[in-house]
């Protein structure tokens, strides 16, 4: 066997050995796959954040240039009604 070869075994042996370790260990590779999970929902969560306050953003341009949802807001918000209207609550069982 040449000392080429047997530097290619040692190599190949020692990566293996590592590897394992990596996999046994908890700060190797099960960490790195912890933590590739939360790097993904912590995505997630932000995409659905941009996607709230994007829906915001037009809710306060609707309520500034639009009296209909101002008033459609108010009335359910703060539950004001027009002098003369009646209003029935109902409740659910």
């Amino acid at each position: 066997m040449t000392a080429r070869r047997k530097l290619l075994v040692v190599a190949v042996g020692v990566a293996g050995a590592l590897s394992l370790l990596s996999v046994a260990d908890a700060k190797g590779f099960r960490r790195y796959l912890s933590l590739r999970q939360d790097v993904d929902s912590l995505q997630q969560r932000n995409t659905s954040l941009a996607d709230q306050n994007e829906a915001l953003r037009q809710e306060i341009a609707a309520l500034r240039k639009d009296p209909a949802a101002l008033e459609r807001a108010v009335r359910e918000e703060l539950g004001y009604v027009k002098p003369g209207e009646l209003v029935f609550h109902l409740e659910s069982p």
